[in-house]
């Protein structure tokens, strides 16, 4: 009687122990509404079969339009914009670069906009993994360049980057609502 009384004891205490583990299932956040994003150039280095270096990656978070009006309102002109959503849209130089006239040591950086009307001011900054640009420091620029924008017909949803190729280097596109800014990278060497 005693054994039996141990067992059933063993068990009822085991029972319990796997309804405990199994209520407290791991909780997995819900897809975030601007999702993570990568771009390379070339564009397609991460899946070329002869296996192509990038010479940049830009890993960047895609705000949605979801009917807004975005630069001028949301985005407003003239303020630092973290140039995309969530955390500080960061790219990867793979060589050197020239933006804006500045050479560029290959590492890591942030990206910044200053939109306008007519122009925006883009920002290399070498402050990393910072949220926003609530801790935006203009004394981190390595480099900001004005470049021109221009309206665009139809609205883009999503916040898009892309490059095109250009002799001795490549432009980075910028793309949101209405509006679209196009950024000149020369490289130092070929790619």
């Amino acid at each position: 009687m005693k054994r039996i009384f141990i067992v059933v004891f063993a068990l009822l205490c085991f029972g319990v122990k796997a309804q405990e583990s199994s209520s407290n299932e791991v909780k997995f956040p819900a897809a975030d509404p601007s999702p993570a994003d990568i771009v390379y150039f070339p564009l397609n280095a991460p899946k070329a079969k002869d296996a192509t270096k990038p010479v940049i990656k830009i890993v960047y978070s895609r705000p949605q339009r979801k009917g807004r009006d975005i630069f001028g309102v949301l985005e407003q002109y003239g303020k630092v914009w973290r140039f995309g959503a969530n955390e500080n849209t960061e790219v990867q130089f793979f060589k050197k670069v020239t933006i804006g006239g500045k050479k560029i040591k290959a590492g890591t950086y942030s990206l910044f906009a200053i939109p306008n009307k007519d122009s925006w001011t883009i920002i290399v900054n070498s402050q990393t993994d910072k949220w926003g640009a609530f801790s935006y420091d203009e004394t981190k620029d390595v480099v900001r360049t004005n470049v021109p924008v221009k309206a665009l017909a139809k609205p883009i949803e999503y916040f898009s980057l892309t490059f095109i190729a250009k002799e001795g280097g490549a432009n980075l596109i910028i793309g949101w609502d209405k509006t679209q800014a196009e950024l000149p990278i020369t490289f130092w060497n070929k790619y």
